[in-house]
């Protein structure tokens, strides 16, 4: 597990972080909608390095075997070192590079909302409501990590789950 668990962890953390930061650049020449279908394709794309990661476990170092318990640790500790990586990569972005993304994207949800089939007064108002108190929230270093982190982590934790399921294989049983 020593060697399995940090280099897919890393391998994943590294393609959710460079794809972040590529899609931060562009983000707003493609507008949110978009950078959030390939930001969350992108999640689900680390995750796959779960399974792949836990099946480099069973065959290589736990010699074809796997319990239940055994591979959902693998996987979750690929799932948090990727999401470590994720979400240290969004804080520098954030701090650093975008200290605006809360207003930018409050507007863009209001201006959603407003487009939106069947919007009423009260639903814009409420919508607004949202995203005034998440501006002003969301430059809390806690709330921050906490938001970013299950952005991700849900991904990670689906992909441990099936992944375990899927690739555990207990000892052929010896018959006398």
């Amino acid at each position: 597990m020593k060697k399995t668990v940090p280099t897919f962890g890393l391998i994943s953390g590294a393609i959710t972080a460079l794809m972040m930061l590529a899609n931060v650049r562009f983000a707003e020449k493609i507008g949110f909608d978009k950078a959030e279908i390939i930001g969350y394709t992108t999640l689900v794309l680390s995750a796959l390095l779960v399974f792949f990661g836990t099946r480099s476990y069973r065959e290589n170092i736990s010699g074809g075997q796997l319990t239940f318990r055994r591979g959902f640790a693998v996987g979750i500790m690929i799932t948090l070192l990727s999401s470590l990586c994720y979400v240290a990569t969004w804080e520098i972005v954030y701090y650093k590079f975008a200290p605006d993304f809360a207003d930018k994207y409050a507007a863009y949800e209001i201006e959603r909302a407003k487009k939106a089939p069947g919007a009423t007064p009260q639903k814009i108002e409420e919508i607004t409501r949202k995203m005034d108190q998440f501006k002003q929230i969301y430059p809390n270093p806690v709330i921050n990590v906490a938001y970013t982190f299950m952005e991700i982590f849900p991904f990670g934790l689906a992909a441990t789950l099936l992944s375990t399921a899927v690739l555990r294989k207990k000892a052929a049983r010896q018959s006398a």
